[in-house]
């Protein structure tokens, strides 16, 4: 069985795969029209041909080095298994856009079994970090756990009464810092009320300040330090949140939030809103991390556990109906 059939196969049993056709819409348009585009001239896996798909692949952000290797594996896969259609060498290159992605080793979720489950939400300002915070409160909701938020976003205007209101439309505690005021207080007092009320999940919404990395470092390990000492062994994930839409930008401000902290994984936003949704394959080939969550819409529930199977079906279904 090919890599589409798989695929298809695979997407036909997920709950959420209509969310992921939309989400992934603008994306799954303009990768397919350029691969359909390759198909129209093609004429064998020649320099001319490489050079086009290099082109394609950078067009829908999935970034020079990333390109590259993907390339030179559709090339060596090619000459090896002497492929000669364009639709042998279509499941070539999914097969090895998802290998690329399947090749690193997944760390499991780190769930808390003697207390709360302590999430940091770290990343730039406008990446949709105070939103996606309240969308993952409502996953967890949905699942059956009781969630506690903390406002420790303290410098950016507003953000503190932009969480207060999500808590109150899903009816969950908020702990709010004092706008100005130290943000790891917000925590102390959030993991305090976490233990004594025995919720399931502690997210903390952090700030996203990049023009001081020596700051932004330290106020981070300050953090750390305080939450463990509340909860031993807290914070038990750190997500960074990136806005799909930045592209390549996204993966600069992600390297700077590795350098200043223990990133465990990405929540990848606003992907309905980028027609280059590449950007997953380069974040797990560039970072080796995994992409947690992807959202696919503006709606509350529009925030989905990432699935590569599900991704790639999306991103290629037009490029899988002859299949």
């Amino acid at each position: 069985m090919g890599i589409f059939s798989k695929l298809k196969q695979t997407f036909s049993s997920k709950k959420d795969g209509d969310r992921y056709l939309s989400g992934l819409d603008k994306s799954k348009k303009s990768f397919s029209e350029r691969i359909r585009r390759l198909a129209l001239g093609f004429t064998g896996v020649n320099e001319e041909f490489l050079e086009d798909l290099m082109v394609v692949l950078l067009e829908a952000d999935i970034g020079i080095k990333t390109a590259q290797k993907i390339v030179d594996e559709v090339e060596n896969r090619a000459m090896d298994e002497k492929l000669k259609s364009f639709d042998e060498i279509s499941e070539c290159l999914i097969a090895v856009m998802h290998e690329l992605y399947t090749s690193y080793e997944d760390a499991d979720f780190h769930k808390n079994e003697d207390g709360p489950t302590v999430i940091l939400m770290v990343g730039v300002n406008g990446s949709g970090k105070t939103t996606t915070t309240a969308k993952l409160t409502k996953l967890f909701q949905n699942e059956g756990s009781s969630v506690v938020l903390a406002a420790a976003d303290t410098f950016r205007a507003g953000a503190i009464d932009q969480l207060a209101k999500w808590a109150d439309r899903l009816g969950v505690a908020c702990i709010k810092g004092r706008e100005g005021g130290d943000p790891s207080a917000a925590l102390v007092d959030a993991c305090r009320y976490a233990k004594d009320n025995g919720m399931d999940y502690l997210i903390g919404d952090t700030a996203g300040r990049l023009q001081n990395k020596a700051n932004l470092m330290q106020e981070l390990s300050k953090m750390r330090r305080v939450i463990e000492r509340e909860i031993p062994g807290a914070p038990h994930e750190v997500w960074l949140v990136l806005d799909a839409t930045t592209g390549q930008n996204g993966i600069s401000q992600a390297q700077i939030f590795l350098e200043t902290t223990k990133v465990t994984g990405i929540i990848l936003t606003k992907m309905d809103g980028t027609a280059k949704g590449g950007i997953v394959i380069a974040i797990r080939d560039l970072l080796g991390l995994p992409v947690k969550y992807i959202g696919l819409g503006e709606k509350e529930d529009d925030l989905r556990p990432f699935d590569i199977d599900s991704y790639l079906y999306g991103l290629c279904e037009d490029i899988l109906q002859h299949d």
